[in-house]
C-alpha cells in the first residue's frame, strides 16, 4: 500500500499589521511640483516596496523657509499611522526635516532617518586627513546651525545652495510649479556644486540636503569626480538594514 506524503510545515504566520512587504515608511510634503525617477516621492525610485503618508499643510515653503513651525503633531501622527500600517522605519521628503529627527524617534520606538544630512559624519571619517564633506542644499540661507546640530553636522560645514539658480529653487520652495525643466534643475545643482568646490577645494565628498536630488547626482558626480551621497544612498542603507541579505549555505 502506498501512501502520499504530507506536504511539508510551512511554519506559523504572525500578525499584527496592515499591510506587509513594505518595511519603509515615507513621510511626504504636500507639494505639486513634478517628481521625477530619482525623487524621493516618486515610488519608481525604490527597487523595494515602500508606504507613503502626506502630510498635510506640509507645504515646502513652510518646512523650509518657517522652520515647520506648528506641524511636528501632524508629523509625529503621520509616522504613528505608518508604523499602525506595518512600516518598520520612518524617513521624510524633506533634509530640513531634521529638526524632527529626535521627536519623531522617540514617538514611533523604530527607527528614524529624517534627513540625508545624518550622512555626513559618516562619510567624513571615510575622507582622508584635510578632506572634508561639502553639502549641496536647496537653500542655504534657510538651513541653519539647528538644522545642522539636529543632524550631528558640523555648523561650519562647506556648502552651497541653489536659490541663485534658474529652476530648481523657483520650482520646489518658492512659487511651487507644476512643470519642471529638468535640464535646468540639473545645471543649477552642477553650478552650485562647482561654486562649492572652487570656494573650498578641500572638500572630498558631497551630500546633497535635498530629496529632490538624486536624480542629478550622477551628473554631479561626473562633473566634479567626486563621490555623491544623498536620499537615495541613505535609504538604500536603511533597507538593507530592515532585509539583510540571505546568502546560500557553502
Amino acid at each position: 500500500m502506498t501512501t502520499t506524503p504530507s506536504p511539508p510545515r510551512r511554519g506559523i504566520a504572525r500578525g499584527g499589521k496592515a499591510v506587509y512587504g513594505a518595511p519603509l515608511g515615507i513621510l511626504m510634503l504636500e507639494t505639486r511640483f513634478p517628481r521625477i525617477p530619482g525623487d524621493m516621492g516618486n515610488a519608481t525610485t525604490w527597487p523595494f516596496p515602500v508606504l507613503y503618508r502626506v502630510v498635510r499643510g506640509a507645504t515646502s515653503e513652510r518646512v523650509v523657509l518657517r522652520g515647520a513651525e506648528g506641524l511636528l503633531p501632524e508629523f509625529l501622527a503621520a509616522a504613528e499611522d505608518l508604523v499602525r500600517q506595518g512600516a518598520e522605519a520612518i524617513t521624510t521628503t524633506c533634509g530640513f526635516l531634521s529638526l524632527f529627527q529626535r521627536e519623531l524617534a522617540a514617538h514611533v520606538a523604530v527607527p528614524v532617518a529624517t534627513s540625508s544630512l545624518m550622512q555626513v559624519p559618516w562619510v567624513q571619517a571615510m575622507l582622508p586627513p584635510g578632506r572634508r564633506v561639502g553639502l549641496v542644499t536647496v537653500s542655504a540661507a534657510a538651513l541653519t546651525p539647528r538644522h545642522l546640530e539636529a543632524a550631528g553636522v558640523p555648523a561650519d560645514i562647506p556648502m552651497a545652495g541653489t536659490e541663485e539658480g534658474r529652476e530648481l529653487y523657483r520650482v520646489l520652495v518658492r512659487a511651487e510649479k507644476e512643470e519642471l525643466d529638468i535640464d535646468l534643475a540639473e545645471q543649477d545643482i552642477l553650478e552650485a556644486g562647482r561654486a562649492l568646490v572652487g570656494r573650498h577645494p578641500e572638500v572630498g565628498a558631497i551630500v546633497l540636503e535635498c530629496t529632490n536630488m538624486p536624480p542629478y547626482a550622477a551628473a554631479l558626480q561626473r562633473a566634479l569626480g567626486l563621490p555623491v551621497f544623498d536620499v537615495y544612498t541613505m535609504i538604500r542603507f536603511l533597507h538593507a538594514g530592515l532585509r539583510p541579505r540571505g546568502f546560500p549555505a557553502p
